[in-house]
């Protein structure tokens, strides 16, 4: 290719322009290839169940278990701002069993899997991308292909199981924990019977609500493993490395959860109240 010092003065900058552009599709293309070749190789470790089986179970409590104490603060938070919120903010006689109502399809349907995923992305992801990062940068990833061990099947494929099976079951205790607390809030803070509470959360019900949710843990999940752990499998560049992985897995995992998200409510929300 020819210098852009070499074309005239008038030229180079127009020229300088479109080199940069032209190298910024290449390496989005590129990154989108070997996200591409390493999700196949992620495949291709499920076929060694010997390897990433004992992994998975461990990785499940430092995913799920550990995960347990921040998601129920969390989502008692949430469950009672919305309570309150939508308590004082009813016009004179409408129907107190609406803040049931609204504390339901809020919980359940939006802030209980959004936010449970967003908040594991800065514990669990950012731990995820640290400890496969400083793998890399110190040879032990390297160590383990000489031991012939196969560093997907032994880092990352756990990591995706567990996310893939404990995000839903978070999810579950998310919406519960919110329910839970909006009900306390509104009963014993805003003078709402138990009643109207309990028949706002019944109305307008179905299964599909609780399925719906439990697809965006799963959904969030996959993506918290995913992009997280391979970030850390090709960090480079030694600590810094590490802490320039780390915050761009974070920054591009909470992206993809609101894209995610996003997706979700525009394919499958008008199949909420079949």
């Amino acid at each position: 290719m020819q210098p852009t010092e070499t074309f005239p003065v008038v030229q180079r900058t127009g020229i300088r322009f479109f080199r940069r552009v032209t190298r910024a599709f290449i390496n989005f293309f590129a990154q989108i290839g070997a996200r591409g070749y390493f999700l196949r190789d992620m495949g291709r470790a499920l076929g060694d169940p010997a390897t990433f089986v004992p992994e998975t179970i461990r990785q499940m409590q430092r995913v799920g278990v550990e995960s347990i104490p921040l998601t129920v603060i969390v989502a008692a938070f949430i469950g009672g701002v919305i309570a309150i919120q939508v308590r004082y903010q009813l016009f004179p006689g409408v129907q107190l069993s609406i803040i049931g109502l609204s504390v339901r399809l809020m919980q359940v349907l939006e802030l209980g899997p959004l936010l449970t995923g967003l908040v594991l992305t800065g514990r669990v992801g950012a731990r995820m991308t640290a400890e496969i990062g400083t793998m890399r940068v110190t040879e032990q990833i390297d160590a383990l292909e000489t031991l012939s061990y196969d560093p997907v099947a032994f880092l990352i494929v756990p990591r995706l199981l567990a996310c893939l099976v404990m995000l839903p079951c978070l999810v579950v205790l998310a919406d519960a924990t919110g329910l839970f607390s909006g009900y306390v809030v509104s009963v014993y803070v805003t003078g709402v019977t138990k009643q109207d509470f309990i028949t706002g959360v019944r109305l307008g019900f179905g299964t599909f609500q609780v399925v719906y949710s439990l697809l965006k843990g799963m959904l969030f999940g996959a993506a918290i493993s995913f992009v997280c752990s391979y970030e850390g499998f090709v960090t480079e560049a030694g600590a810094e490395g590490v802490g320039r992985s780390t915050a761009k897995a974070v920054v591009i995992t909470s992206v993809t959860i609101l894209v995610l998200d996003t997706l979700t409510a525009a394919l499958l929300a008008p199949y909420l109240q079949t």
